[in-house]
């Protein structure tokens, strides 16, 4: 049953301004046997974890995808110890971002931590990690190869987005530029793992900035979304 039927039926219910109570009982029990003819069973959504893991399997199988074609030049030219600072800190960060998108779009899920801070822990987290993995402080071809790289991780968190919100589609974002946010970070953060895995530019300042803003970009995109999707549903006066 549509919204406005239900209006019509409650209107009809309230017409008679005579006090008949035999009539009023009819109406309500026309109201109920209509409402309760489409009242359908309802699956319930899955676990949380569920949802966790079939975001981050979306994620490393874009990454995984993206650098297979592009080539794994970043990786096998890091040293042990750069590959260990840095993938471990990607795939933690990770987690954390598919349990909050998962989490916002889960009406009355407890949130532990919200998309804002989420994000602001993974800029400062892969900035710091950056920062002790890279001591190339040259800025050759600054502009074009960050431009370039840029292009790459987001044209690489276009995908997950899509995807992760097919997955989630069944579920209801309560505040949706929250769950944008947090959308959009977990996206940016495959395209950043494609870079790392790819990318063979070991520049401080390339990497620090060009590969980071691809999760600031992409969270930045995903919040913008939720807004318009927020405004687009919302009633108007």
């Amino acid at each position: 049953m549509k919204d406005n039927e239900i209006d019509n039926l409650l209107q009809a219910a309230g017409a008679s301004h005579e006090p008949d109570s035999g009539l009023n009982s009819d109406v309500l029990n026309h109201i109920t046997a209509t409402v309760q003819q489409s009242l359908k069973p309802v699956r319930p959504l899955p676990a949380r974890w569920v949802f966790v893991a079939g975001l981050l399997l979306i994620g490393f199988a874009v990454a995984i995808a993206g650098a297979a074609r592009a080539g794994f030049f970043g990786i096998e030219q890091m040293s042990p110890w750069q590959r260990l600072l840095i993938f471990p800190s990607l795939g933690i960060l990770a987690v954390i971002a598919a349990g909050e998108f998962a989490s916002a779009m889960i009406p009355g899920r407890l949130r532990r931590i919200s998309s804002g801070a989420l994000l602001a822990v993974a800029i400062v987290a892969m900035l710091a990690v950056f920062a002790l993995s890279f001591r190339d402080y040259q800025t050759t071809n600054f502009v074009s190869a960050g431009v370039a790289c840029l292009l790459r991780g987001l044209l690489h968190a276009v995908p997950v987005a899509l995807l992760s919100g097919l997955l989630l589609r069944r579920g209801f974002a309560v505040k949706p530029v929250s769950a944008g946010l947090a959308a959009g970070a977990l996206a940016g953060l495959a395209g950043l793992g494609v870079l790392e895995l790819n990318c063979t530019n070991f520049q401080a300042a390339h990497v620090l900035i060009w590969h980071t803003a691809v999760v600031l970009v992409s969270a930045a995109a995903g919040a913008l979304i939720g807004w318009a999707l927020h405004l687009l549903r919302s009633p108007r006066a």
